[in-house]
């Protein structure tokens, strides 16, 4: 992963830091440049933990000529170390197990040996490793924000599922009804209102307009009452009463789960798009085909906004993933897709390309080439994806906002 990190240091580091960090305590182990054990100390969190590390340096070195290495890119202690100079490396744990094998063959494990063998990595292998780099206050909470609406959205789409399991048991008439839009506001409404099918049989016309008006529908209202009524009354299947009974609570506790995500998304939503209005780049990137609000927070967020971070577009997409990997030996030769990467930043820039198809003449047409040329629908997005964060990458990079002409050319996008 070495590829996306810019080779620029401020400082030759001399002495090695290693913390094992845990929720209560952390163990930190200081080597120099032979390998040799200077100190080490298990420290408390917070400010005392970081004074404690502070002085353990001090004798040894300024924090500009320590590099540390930890399991971890965020949290007020990585924030802490990076806020007093120090070289930050963030060392995928999946890294350290395999490193841990090549040290010995027993499986042992203690935090006080993997704080020595983190000191050791960045010793002798931090050329291969990422090092933290420093975003902007705004930049950390647009990812912050950004972050916690995607896992509040993801939260949702489990209970509709849930829910969605639940209604297949009992109630057909409503999964008919709704589809698959069981986090809709109409959904809400409708199965707040009735969530049994004896319920939904018992609704008047004007008891099921009442819900989809509460849903925020205006238009046609009597004709969709009319025809839910209907698929209400309609003869089905059903579970006894008692049983009914029972799924239903769960529903009714499902719904209630439901509608106060919505409310919490669309709060965050509201926090996001503010912080991420609110950050220089945010015209750049919204200038980009394909980048609303909420995509656009969420490519900043995940890439960040050090101007340093990424020496040229290359290392920007394999940061993003979306650049594809070689595997050869002798006469055999594949190309596949990336599979370390930033997870959160593969799904939005696979999302970003997906939209661009419908905002972008340039993009449609490299996608269709790709689709010609053989490729399938993934394999396509993915090299679209990889197009657009090196356009991207240029637009931040000269301070310009996106150009059709310019992306893809005048013969490209002529009609």
């Amino acid at each position: 992963m070495a590829d996306f990190i810019h080779p620029k240091r401020r400082r030759l580091a001399v002495v090695f830091l290693g913390v094992d960090w845990a929720e209560e305590y952390h163990d930190v182990c200081l080597l120099d440049s032979e390998g040799n054990r200077l100190e080490k100390a298990r420290v408390p969190e917070g400010i005392e933990g970081v004074r404690r590390i502070h002085a353990l340096v001090a004798d040894h070195a300024e924090p500009g000529e320590v590099a540390v290495g930890i399991e971890t890119d965020r949290g007020l202690l990585v924030g802490a170390l990076i806020g007093a100079g120090y070289q930050v490396y963030a060392v995928n744990p999946l890294a350290v197990s395999r490193y841990r094998e090549r040290h010995g063959v027993s499986r042992a494990k203690s935090d006080k040996a993997d704080a020595k063998l983190l000191a050791d990595l960045v010793r002798t292998d931090r050329h291969n490793h990422r090092q933290v780099r420093g975003d902007s206050e705004q930049a950390l909470a647009v990812r912050v924000l950004a972050r916690a609406h995607q896992a509040q959205i993801a939260a949702r789409q489990r209970q509709a599922n849930q829910l969605r399991n639940t209604l297949r048991e009992f109630y057909p008439a409503a999964l008919e009804i709704l589809g698959t839009d069981l986090d809709s506001k109409m959904a809400v409404a409708l199965l707040s209102t009735a969530p049994t099918p004896a319920a939904g049989r018992k609704l008047s016309r004007a008891q099921i307009r009442s819900a989809l008006s509460r849903a925020g529908l205006q238009r046609n209202l009597d004709e969709k009452s009319a025809a839910i009524q209907q698929q209400l009354r309609q003869e089905q299947l059903e579970a006894p009463a008692v049983v009914a009974q029972a799924f239903g609570a769960i529903v009714s506790g499902a719904v209630k789960v439901i509608r106060a995500l919505n409310d919490e998304i669309s709060d965050l939503e509201a926090e996001l798009t503010a912080s991420f209005e609110a950050h220089p780049d945010a015209e750049i990137i919204r200038s980009l085909p394909g980048l609303g609000v909420v995509l656009g927070a969420r490519v900043l967020a995940e890439f960040g906004d050090d101007r340093n971070r990424y020496a040229n577009a290359k290392c920007r997409k394999n940061y993003a993933g979306t650049s594809p990997i070689t595997k050869a030996s002798g006469t055999q030769k594949v190309v596949l897709a990336r599979f370390v990467r930033n997870r959160h930043l593969a799904d939005a820039t696979y999302l970003w390309a997906f939209c661009s198809l419908t905002h972008s003449v340039g993009a449609r047409r490299y996608y269709d080439t790709r689709r010609t040329n053989g490729a399938n629908h993934h394999q396509a997005l993915r090299a679209l994806g990889n197009r657009l964060v090196g356009l991207l990458h240029g637009c931040l990079r000269y301070g310009q906002n996106y150009s059709e002409v310019v992306a893809w050319g005048e013969s490209a996008i002529a009609a």
